[in-house]
Protein backbone atom coordinates (compact mmCIF):
# COMPACT_ATOMS: atom_id res chain seq x y z
CA UNK A 1 0.00 0.00 0.00
CA UNK A 2 2.73 2.21 0.76
CA UNK A 3 4.25 1.80 -2.94
CA UNK A 4 1.01 2.02 -4.21
CA UNK A 5 0.70 5.52 -2.89
CA UNK A 6 4.29 7.14 -3.22
CA UNK A 7 3.34 5.98 -6.81
CA UNK A 8 -0.25 7.75 -6.70
CA UNK A 9 1.25 10.72 -5.16
CA UNK A 10 4.49 10.69 -7.21
CA UNK A 11 4.47 14.27 -9.66
CA UNK A 12 6.06 11.90 -13.10
CA UNK A 13 6.44 8.12 -13.06
CA UNK A 14 9.74 6.88 -12.77
CA UNK A 15 9.64 3.97 -15.49
CA UNK A 16 6.90 2.19 -17.92
CA UNK A 17 6.21 0.24 -14.61
CA UNK A 18 4.82 2.82 -12.42
CA UNK A 19 3.05 4.89 -15.21
CA UNK A 20 0.77 1.08 -15.90
CA UNK A 21 0.43 1.01 -11.78
CA UNK A 22 -0.77 4.77 -11.98
CA UNK A 23 -2.90 4.13 -14.78
CA UNK A 24 -4.84 1.06 -12.97
CA UNK A 25 -5.40 2.97 -10.01
CA UNK A 26 -6.65 6.32 -11.78
CA UNK A 27 -9.01 3.79 -13.48
CA UNK A 28 -10.26 1.94 -10.64
CA UNK A 29 -10.76 5.33 -8.87
CA UNK A 30 -12.63 6.88 -11.56
CA UNK A 31 -14.97 3.63 -12.28
CA UNK A 32 -16.41 3.51 -8.75
CA UNK A 33 -16.61 7.44 -8.65
CA UNK A 34 -18.82 7.11 -11.78
CA UNK A 35 -20.83 4.79 -10.30
CA UNK A 36 -21.70 6.54 -7.14
CA UNK A 37 -21.99 9.77 -9.42
CA UNK A 38 -24.53 7.70 -11.30
CA UNK A 39 -26.31 6.77 -8.62
CA UNK A 40 -26.24 9.87 -6.98
CA UNK A 41 -27.67 11.70 -9.93
CA UNK A 42 -30.48 9.15 -10.85
CA UNK A 43 -31.47 7.78 -7.36
CA UNK A 44 -30.83 11.38 -5.44
CA UNK A 45 -31.68 14.01 -7.62
CA UNK A 46 -33.89 12.08 -10.15
CA UNK A 47 -32.93 12.60 -13.23
CA UNK A 48 -33.51 10.47 -16.30
CA UNK A 49 -31.46 7.13 -16.54
CA UNK A 50 -30.16 7.88 -20.00
CA UNK A 51 -28.94 11.18 -18.96
CA UNK A 52 -27.44 9.84 -15.99
CA UNK A 53 -25.54 7.15 -17.55
CA UNK A 54 -24.19 10.18 -20.33
CA UNK A 55 -23.29 12.06 -17.38
CA UNK A 56 -21.68 9.26 -15.46
CA UNK A 57 -19.62 8.32 -18.24
CA UNK A 58 -18.18 11.35 -19.39
CA UNK A 59 -17.61 12.61 -16.26
CA UNK A 60 -15.92 9.59 -15.42
CA UNK A 61 -13.85 10.06 -18.96
CA UNK A 62 -12.96 13.27 -17.90
CA UNK A 63 -12.18 12.55 -14.50
CA UNK A 64 -9.76 9.73 -15.61
CA UNK A 65 -7.43 12.12 -17.72
CA UNK A 66 -7.53 14.92 -15.23
CA UNK A 67 -6.18 12.12 -12.73
CA UNK A 68 -3.47 10.75 -15.12
CA UNK A 69 -1.90 14.08 -15.83
CA UNK A 70 -2.32 17.09 -13.73
CA UNK A 71 -0.75 16.15 -10.52
CA UNK A 72 -2.27 18.91 -8.20
CA UNK A 73 -5.30 17.76 -9.41
CA UNK A 74 -4.69 14.13 -7.88
CA UNK A 75 -4.07 16.19 -4.47
CA UNK A 76 -7.11 17.94 -4.61
CA UNK A 77 -9.62 14.79 -5.85
CA UNK A 78 -7.94 13.23 -2.89
CA UNK A 79 -8.08 15.90 -0.32
CA UNK A 80 -11.85 15.39 -1.47
CA UNK A 81 -12.93 12.56 0.19
CA UNK A 82 -11.57 13.66 3.76
CA UNK A 83 -13.22 16.98 2.94
CA UNK A 84 -16.80 15.00 2.74
CA UNK A 85 -16.16 14.93 6.33
CA UNK A 86 -16.56 18.41 7.07
CA UNK A 87 -19.19 20.69 7.03
CA UNK A 88 -19.71 21.12 3.16
CA UNK A 89 -20.06 17.07 3.34
CA UNK A 90 -22.67 17.33 5.85
CA UNK A 91 -24.23 20.11 2.93
CA UNK A 92 -24.90 17.24 0.67
CA UNK A 93 -26.27 14.74 3.09
CA UNK A 94 -28.68 17.72 4.57
CA UNK A 95 -29.89 17.92 1.29
CA UNK A 96 -30.34 14.55 0.87
CA UNK A 97 -32.24 14.26 3.79
CA UNK A 98 -34.66 16.89 2.10
CA UNK A 99 -34.79 14.89 -1.18
CA UNK A 100 -35.95 11.77 0.76
CA UNK A 101 -38.58 13.71 3.18
CA UNK A 102 -39.91 15.46 0.22
CA UNK A 103 -40.45 12.03 -2.67
CA UNK A 104 -41.22 9.95 0.45
CA UNK A 105 -42.87 11.85 3.28
CA UNK A 106 -44.80 14.49 1.80
CA UNK A 107 -46.92 12.53 -0.69
CA UNK A 108 -47.50 10.36 2.38
CA UNK A 109 -49.01 13.06 4.20
CA UNK A 110 -50.63 14.27 1.49
CA UNK A 111 -52.42 10.74 0.46
CA UNK A 112 -53.71 10.55 4.04
CA UNK A 113 -55.33 14.08 4.54
CA UNK A 114 -56.88 12.69 0.73
CA UNK A 115 -58.42 10.06 2.90
CA UNK A 116 -59.63 12.54 5.02
CA UNK A 117 -61.55 14.41 2.99
CA UNK A 118 -62.95 10.83 1.08
CA UNK A 119 -64.47 10.35 4.32
CA UNK A 120 -66.17 13.51 5.07
CA UNK A 121 -67.67 13.26 1.30
CA UNK A 122 -68.73 10.04 2.05
CA UNK A 123 -70.50 11.01 5.14
CA UNK A 124 -71.93 14.57 3.68
CA UNK A 125 -73.62 12.18 0.82
CA UNK A 126 -75.08 9.69 3.00
CA UNK A 127 -76.60 11.62 5.51
CA UNK A 128 -77.97 14.12 2.78
CA UNK A 129 -79.55 10.83 0.94
CA UNK A 130 -80.92 10.08 4.34
CA UNK A 131 -82.41 13.76 4.78
CA UNK A 132 -84.16 13.19 1.13
CA UNK A 133 -85.49 10.09 2.20
CA UNK A 134 -86.89 11.58 5.37
CA UNK A 135 -88.73 13.93 3.63
CA UNK A 136 -90.34 11.51 1.24
CA UNK A 137 -91.11 9.89 4.39
CA UNK A 138 -93.49 13.20 5.52
CA UNK A 139 -95.06 12.93 2.46
CA UNK A 140 -96.16 9.36 2.55
CA UNK A 141 -97.32 10.54 6.27
CA UNK A 142 -99.04 13.40 5.39
CA UNK A 143 -101.14 11.60 2.29
CA UNK A 144 -102.20 8.64 4.50
CA UNK A 145 -102.93 11.21 7.62
CA UNK A 146 -104.92 12.92 4.90
CA UNK A 147 -106.87 9.82 3.80
CA UNK A 148 -107.94 9.53 7.18
CA UNK A 149 -108.89 12.52 7.67
CA UNK A 150 -111.72 12.56 5.09
CA UNK A 151 -113.03 9.22 6.05
CA UNK A 152 -115.74 10.51 8.03
CA UNK A 153 -119.20 8.56 9.07
CA UNK A 154 -121.00 11.38 6.97
CA UNK A 155 -120.09 12.95 3.86
CA UNK A 156 -121.66 16.32 4.85
CA UNK A 157 -118.56 17.18 7.94
CA UNK A 158 -116.46 15.68 4.84
CA UNK A 159 -113.45 18.47 4.37
CA UNK A 160 -112.83 19.12 0.60
CA UNK A 161 -109.19 18.33 1.05
CA UNK A 162 -107.63 16.93 3.80
CA UNK A 163 -104.42 16.17 2.42
CA UNK A 164 -100.55 18.10 2.98
CA UNK A 165 -98.67 19.37 0.49
CA UNK A 166 -94.80 19.01 0.55
CA UNK A 167 -92.57 20.83 -2.53
CA UNK A 168 -89.75 18.35 -2.44
CA UNK A 169 -86.42 17.69 -4.44
CA UNK A 170 -87.09 14.27 -6.05
CA UNK A 171 -84.30 14.35 -8.16
CA UNK A 172 -81.38 14.09 -5.96
CA UNK A 173 -78.70 13.79 -8.68
CA UNK A 174 -77.75 17.41 -8.59
CA UNK A 175 -76.72 17.41 -5.17
CA UNK A 176 -74.91 14.36 -5.69
CA UNK A 177 -73.16 16.14 -8.90
CA UNK A 178 -72.13 19.02 -6.94
CA UNK A 179 -70.39 17.16 -3.78
CA UNK A 180 -68.40 15.52 -6.78
CA UNK A 181 -67.43 18.51 -8.41
CA UNK A 182 -66.28 20.00 -5.25
CA UNK A 183 -64.52 16.92 -4.43
CA UNK A 184 -62.94 16.26 -7.71
CA UNK A 185 -62.02 20.18 -7.09
CA UNK A 186 -60.20 19.90 -3.88
CA UNK A 187 -58.33 16.65 -5.09
CA UNK A 188 -56.99 18.50 -7.80
CA UNK A 189 -55.86 20.97 -6.21
CA UNK A 190 -54.03 19.00 -3.19
CA UNK A 191 -52.72 17.53 -6.47
CA UNK A 192 -51.63 20.85 -7.90
CA UNK A 193 -49.85 21.58 -4.85
CA UNK A 194 -48.29 18.08 -4.40
CA UNK A 195 -47.04 18.26 -7.68
CA UNK A 196 -45.08 22.01 -7.55
CA UNK A 197 -43.81 21.11 -3.89
CA UNK A 198 -42.22 18.51 -5.00
CA UNK A 199 -40.86 19.90 -8.27
CA UNK A 200 -39.56 23.02 -6.64
CA UNK A 201 -37.50 20.87 -4.38
CA UNK A 202 -36.60 18.75 -6.64
CA UNK A 203 -35.07 21.91 -8.95
CA UNK A 204 -33.79 23.64 -5.30
CA UNK A 205 -32.36 20.32 -4.73
CA UNK A 206 -30.41 19.88 -7.70
CA UNK A 207 -28.97 23.07 -7.75
CA UNK A 208 -28.03 22.98 -3.99
CA UNK A 209 -25.98 19.63 -4.57
CA UNK A 210 -24.22 20.91 -7.67
CA UNK A 211 -23.54 24.05 -5.73
CA UNK A 212 -22.28 22.19 -3.41
CA UNK A 213 -19.95 19.74 -5.19
CA UNK A 214 -17.93 22.85 -6.99
CA UNK A 215 -17.94 24.11 -3.48
CA UNK A 216 -16.04 20.74 -2.44
CA UNK A 217 -13.76 21.35 -4.65
CA UNK A 218 -12.96 24.57 -4.35
CA UNK A 219 -12.47 24.20 -1.00
CA UNK A 220 -10.11 21.08 -1.30
CA UNK A 221 -8.36 23.67 -3.73
CA UNK A 222 -8.54 26.72 -1.36
CA UNK A 223 -6.61 24.31 0.95
CA UNK A 224 -4.31 23.10 -0.96
CA UNK A 225 -3.46 26.94 -2.32
CA UNK A 226 -2.93 27.94 0.80
CA UNK A 227 -0.57 25.08 2.09
CA UNK A 228 1.68 25.95 -0.64
CA UNK A 229 1.86 29.70 -0.41
CA UNK A 230 1.45 30.39 3.35
CA UNK A 231 3.76 28.44 5.63
CA UNK A 232 1.55 29.10 8.84
CA UNK A 233 -1.46 27.68 7.55
CA UNK A 234 -2.71 25.09 9.30
CA UNK A 235 1.48 24.32 10.75
CA UNK A 236 0.90 23.37 14.72
CA UNK A 237 1.22 19.74 14.53
CA UNK A 238 4.40 17.88 16.16
CA UNK A 239 4.95 15.63 13.01
CA UNK A 240 8.09 13.29 12.54
CA UNK A 241 9.83 15.25 10.64
CA UNK A 242 9.49 17.88 13.12
CA UNK A 243 10.82 15.67 15.45
CA UNK A 244 13.62 14.78 13.38
CA UNK A 245 14.79 18.29 13.00
CA UNK A 246 14.39 18.91 16.77
CA UNK A 247 16.55 16.01 17.47
CA UNK A 248 19.44 16.76 15.21
CA UNK A 249 19.90 19.94 16.38
CA UNK A 250 19.12 19.03 19.65
CA UNK A 251 16.19 21.13 20.54
CA UNK A 252 13.99 18.29 22.19
CA UNK A 253 12.95 20.69 24.90
CA UNK A 254 11.25 22.58 22.19
CA UNK A 255 8.77 20.53 21.50
CA UNK A 256 7.71 19.39 25.24
CA UNK A 257 7.78 23.11 26.32
CA UNK A 258 5.22 24.22 23.68
CA UNK A 259 2.90 20.80 24.18
CA UNK A 260 0.03 23.13 25.32
CA UNK A 261 0.01 24.49 21.98
CA UNK A 262 0.78 21.87 19.54
CA UNK A 263 -0.97 19.18 18.62
CA UNK A 264 -0.23 15.86 17.07
CA UNK A 265 -2.25 15.05 14.21
CA UNK A 266 -2.27 11.06 14.72
CA UNK A 267 -3.42 11.72 18.55
CA UNK A 268 -7.20 12.24 19.31
CA UNK A 269 -6.01 15.22 21.59
CA UNK A 270 -8.33 18.86 20.33
CA UNK A 271 -7.44 22.33 20.64
CA UNK A 272 -9.98 24.91 22.42
CA UNK A 273 -10.89 26.04 19.02
CA UNK A 274 -11.73 22.90 17.42
CA UNK A 275 -13.93 21.77 20.75
CA UNK A 276 -15.60 24.91 19.94
CA UNK A 277 -16.29 24.43 16.54
CA UNK A 278 -17.65 20.77 17.09
CA UNK A 279 -20.31 22.30 19.49
CA UNK A 280 -21.46 24.82 16.99
CA UNK A 281 -22.23 21.67 14.57
CA UNK A 282 -23.61 19.67 16.88
CA UNK A 283 -26.50 22.24 17.27
CA UNK A 284 -26.73 23.29 13.71
CA UNK A 285 -27.12 18.92 13.35
CA UNK A 286 -29.77 19.55 15.82
CA UNK A 287 -31.38 22.15 14.69
CA UNK A 288 -31.63 20.60 11.11
CA UNK A 289 -33.13 16.64 12.73
CA UNK A 290 -35.74 18.80 15.17
CA UNK A 291 -37.06 20.09 11.86
CA UNK A 292 -37.10 16.79 10.54
CA UNK A 293 -38.79 15.09 13.34
CA UNK A 294 -41.72 18.02 12.47
CA UNK A 295 -42.11 16.57 9.33
CA UNK A 296 -41.69 13.13 10.84
CA UNK A 297 -44.68 13.46 13.16
CA UNK A 298 -46.84 15.23 11.00
CA UNK A 299 -46.32 11.90 8.99
CA UNK A 300 -47.80 9.92 11.97
CA UNK A 301 -50.26 12.07 12.59
CA UNK A 302 -51.86 12.58 9.59
CA UNK A 303 -52.46 8.59 9.26
CA UNK A 304 -53.23 8.15 12.43
CA UNK A 305 -56.13 10.89 11.68
CA UNK A 306 -56.84 9.12 8.60
CA UNK A 307 -56.86 5.97 9.92
CA UNK A 308 -59.33 7.09 13.24
CA UNK A 309 -61.61 8.58 10.70
CA UNK A 310 -61.88 5.18 8.10
CA UNK A 311 -62.51 3.05 11.35
CA UNK A 312 -64.95 5.44 13.10
CA UNK A 313 -66.53 6.25 9.82
CA UNK A 314 -67.25 1.84 9.48
CA UNK A 315 -68.79 1.93 12.72
CA UNK A 316 -71.16 4.72 12.34
CA UNK A 317 -74.77 2.51 13.33
CA UNK A 318 -77.77 4.34 11.37
CA UNK A 319 -79.36 6.19 13.92
CA UNK A 320 -83.40 5.27 14.34
CA UNK A 321 -86.14 7.99 13.99
CA UNK A 322 -89.34 6.97 14.79
CA UNK A 323 -92.52 9.30 13.90
CA UNK A 324 -95.72 8.29 15.68
CA UNK A 325 -98.97 10.53 14.87
CA UNK A 326 -102.03 9.82 17.04
CA UNK A 327 -104.92 11.97 16.17
CA UNK A 328 -108.49 11.52 17.71
CA UNK A 329 -111.37 14.18 17.22
CA UNK A 330 -115.23 14.53 17.02
CA UNK A 331 -118.30 16.65 16.09
CA UNK A 332 -120.59 17.35 18.66
CA UNK A 333 -124.48 18.53 17.80
CA UNK A 334 -125.11 21.73 19.61
CA UNK A 335 -123.09 20.94 22.11
CA UNK A 336 -124.27 24.29 24.25
CA UNK A 337 -127.43 23.11 24.35
CA UNK A 338 -126.98 20.19 25.50
CA UNK A 339 -125.03 21.23 28.24
CA UNK A 340 -127.75 23.73 29.46
CA UNK A 341 -130.58 20.35 29.45
CA UNK A 342 -128.33 17.97 30.82
CA UNK A 343 -129.04 15.81 27.72
CA UNK A 344 -125.53 14.10 26.52
CA UNK A 345 -124.48 15.53 23.50
CA UNK A 346 -124.58 13.27 19.97
CA UNK A 347 -121.30 13.04 18.03
CA UNK A 348 -120.08 12.02 15.65
CA UNK A 349 -116.88 10.50 15.80
CA UNK A 350 -113.50 10.40 13.67
CA UNK A 351 -111.86 7.09 12.53
CA UNK A 352 -108.70 7.31 15.44
CA UNK A 353 -105.63 7.50 13.55
CA UNK A 354 -102.84 5.99 15.32
CA UNK A 355 -99.63 4.79 13.22
CA UNK A 356 -95.96 4.35 14.11
CA UNK A 357 -93.29 5.52 11.08
CA UNK A 358 -89.82 4.05 11.37
CA UNK A 359 -87.12 5.65 9.60
CA UNK A 360 -82.95 5.52 9.41
CA UNK A 361 -80.29 7.93 9.12
CA UNK A 362 -77.39 7.07 7.70
CA UNK A 363 -73.64 8.61 7.62
CA UNK A 364 -71.57 5.79 6.31
CA UNK A 365 -72.05 3.10 3.70
CA UNK A 366 -69.86 0.44 1.99
CA UNK A 367 -70.34 1.63 -1.03
CA UNK A 368 -68.51 4.81 -0.85
CA UNK A 369 -64.96 4.84 -2.32
CA UNK A 370 -62.22 5.47 0.41
CA UNK A 371 -58.74 4.78 -0.29
CA UNK A 372 -57.26 3.22 2.80
CA UNK A 373 -54.46 5.54 4.71
CA UNK A 374 -51.02 5.11 4.08
CA UNK A 375 -48.62 4.23 7.22
CA UNK A 376 -45.34 5.79 7.55
CA UNK A 377 -42.93 3.83 5.32
CA UNK A 378 -40.22 2.56 8.20
CA UNK A 379 -37.46 2.39 5.41
CA UNK A 380 -37.15 6.20 4.76
CA UNK A 381 -37.25 6.36 8.59
CA UNK A 382 -34.67 4.04 8.82
CA UNK A 383 -32.52 5.84 6.20
CA UNK A 384 -32.81 9.22 7.69
CA UNK A 385 -32.01 8.15 11.36
CA UNK A 386 -28.88 6.49 9.47
CA UNK A 387 -28.23 9.68 7.78
CA UNK A 388 -28.28 12.01 10.91
CA UNK A 389 -25.84 9.07 12.98
CA UNK A 390 -23.34 9.83 9.87
CA UNK A 391 -24.04 13.85 10.59
CA UNK A 392 -23.46 13.39 14.08
CA UNK A 393 -20.17 11.62 13.16
CA UNK A 394 -18.99 13.69 10.80
CA UNK A 395 -19.06 16.50 13.34
CA UNK A 396 -16.60 15.08 15.66
CA UNK A 397 -14.66 13.57 12.71
CA UNK A 398 -14.25 16.99 10.92
CA UNK A 399 -10.56 17.88 12.92
CA UNK A 400 -9.51 14.52 11.74
CA UNK A 401 -10.59 15.23 8.46
CA UNK A 402 -8.91 18.70 8.23
CA UNK A 403 -5.52 16.67 9.58
CA UNK A 404 -5.85 14.11 7.06
CA UNK A 405 -6.22 16.40 4.48
CA UNK A 406 -2.97 17.91 5.56
CA UNK A 407 -1.20 14.69 5.53
CA UNK A 408 -2.14 14.08 1.90
CA UNK A 409 -0.60 17.65 0.68
CA UNK A 410 1.94 17.17 2.42
CA UNK A 411 2.70 13.65 0.75
CA UNK A 412 2.03 15.31 -2.06
CA UNK A 413 4.42 17.94 -1.87
CA UNK A 414 7.33 16.99 -0.30
CA UNK A 415 9.39 19.77 -0.37
CA UNK A 416 6.88 22.07 0.65
CA UNK A 417 6.50 20.16 4.15
CA UNK A 418 9.96 20.25 4.87
CA UNK A 419 9.88 23.69 4.61
CA UNK A 420 6.82 24.25 6.83
CA UNK A 421 8.25 22.08 9.59
CA UNK A 422 10.96 24.02 9.38
CA UNK A 423 9.22 27.40 9.26
CA UNK A 424 7.63 26.11 12.66
CA UNK A 425 10.83 25.31 14.44
CA UNK A 426 12.52 28.44 13.70
CA UNK A 427 8.89 30.27 14.98
CA UNK A 428 9.51 27.90 18.18
CA UNK A 429 12.96 28.84 18.46
CA UNK A 430 11.77 32.40 18.33
CA UNK A 431 9.19 31.88 21.37
CA UNK A 432 11.83 30.20 23.42
CA UNK A 433 14.39 32.94 23.34
CA UNK A 434 11.92 35.56 23.81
Amino acid sequence: MADLWWIYSKPVPADGRELWTLFLQCSCITAVIGGLFYNWMFASLEYSWHLSVAMAISFSLLLLLTLLLVHPARCVFSMIMPTLGTKQGRKLLFSTCIMIAVVNITPNIISNIKTILQVIQCICKNSSDSLLNSTALLEKVSWEFGDAVQETIHSIYKPMNGHFRFSLLQNSSLIYQKMHLAGEKISREFLSVEVLVKDSVRVANRLAAGFFMLYLCFESTWYLKNYLTNLSFDNFYITKKLERLAMDRRAAHLLVGSSKKLIRPTGLKLSREEVVLCLVQAMLVTVALMLMLVVVAMDHFAFSVADTAVTKAAQFSAVPVTLNIKYKAEIGILPFLSKIFWHPSEALLLRDFNRTYHHHLIFSSAHCKISPPTPPNPSVLLVVGLLFCILYTTVFLETFARRLCRRIAASFFQSCEEKRVLHLYRKLCRRHRK
